[in-house]
């Protein structure tokens, strides 16, 4: 899969390809679905797929400081869309200047002049240009002018019982979000269709853990990252780049009450291994949560508690 930054990356022999536009935060279920069709029209054809993604988040952008917490990184989102068979990943920065394109300069600009467009495929909520002015019908109209053909895809997945299933909501970034915020990661990876995962570099901690028989890496989070609610959890535990097998682990989110805590962090007891991780970039794939944050009255029961919470990962991630 090539990846490109910017419109100046594209070859100068670039020819006509099949697009699929959005910010596919998570790359969730509905996301496979419309990047699936894509694939599929662009192999029809006989032409590469193209997704073109942004960054930052759009909304950091027209409303700083009201970016959404993040499903996926940047290249955690590449890695996705290339098992799914892209065959380029674009990310164009998303500007001041960018923002204040019309429905049709956009299209002139970037998927006419630079892309090439032969075929635009899009979510049906899909919203483009300045002040979110452009709409699939807009595209539509403006793909009849400039040669190109659109069509709106169904984000698809399973519908989502929602209060008690008096009624119903289609997976969405949105909603998983919401199942994290909330602590469901078991909700958020049935949307996503693989546990949600967070990415970090491994940082010295206070060393409590170690204290107690349970030295733990605490990861340092790139900002914005959706951090579940918080609890503890049985998680894989990823040391990128290494070839190894995923690693069992417990993994604590939270200000650690019962040491007066403040700081919200998220400390991960790796089961079974003690090697070095400081400095390591490593990732953590949720699997279900334990419990909440609890206080406990003094160290010798949060012991017995990590060590419950520990037994019970272990059977979990067992099975």
């Amino acid at each position: 899969m090539q990846r490109w930054r910017g419109v100046a990356d594209l070859p100068g022999d670039w020819g006509r390809c099949v697009v699929t536009i959005g910010v596919f935060d998570g790359v969730h279920k509905g996301h496979q679905a419309l990047i699936g069709q894509t694939v599929r029209t662009a192999r029809q054809r006989g032409l590469p797929s193209v997704m073109l993604t942004f960054d930052p988040h759009p909304t950091e952008v027209v409303r700083p400081g009201s970016r959404p917490a993040q499903l996926t990184t940047l290249t955690r989102k590449a890695e996705l869309v290339e098992q799914l068979g892209i065959d380029v990943f674009a990310v164009l920065p998303f500007t001041p200047e960018l923002s204040r394109l019309s429905p049709e300069e956009f299209v002139r600009e970037i998927l006419v002049d630079r892309l090439h467009a032969a075929t635009v495929i899009v979510g049906e909520d899909f919203r483009f240009g300045h002040k979110a002015e452009g709409t699939v019908e807009t595209l539509r109209a403006l793909g009849k002018r400039f040669g190109f053909t659109a069509h709106e895809a169904t984000l698809e997945g399973r519908p989502v019982p929602e209060d008690g299933g008096n009624s119903e909501i289609a997976y969405s970034s949105t909603y998983v979000r919401s199942c994290i915020d909330a602590g469901d990661v078991v909700a958020a990876a049935e949307a996503l269709g693989r546990p949600h995962r967070l990415e970090g570099i491994v940082v010295r901690g206070e060393g409590r853990g170690r204290d107690l028989g349970f030295p733990t890496a605490n990861l340092s989070l790139p900002p914005h990252s959706a951090v579940p609610a918080d609890g503890v959890y049985t998680c894989w535990f990823v040391r990128q780049g290494h070839e190894q097998e995923p690693l069992p682990s417990a993994v604590s989110v939270g200000t650690n009450p019962t040491f007066s805590g403040r700081e919200r962090t998220v400390e991960a007891f790796v089961l079974d291994f003690d090697a070095d991780l400081y400095g390591q970039q490593v990732a953590l794939d949720f699997v279900t949560r334990l419990r909440g944050q609890i206080t406990f009255d003094t160290p010798e029961k949060l012991v017995e508690q990590i060590a419950d919470d520990v037994a019970r990962t272990r059977e979990i991630l067992r099975r």
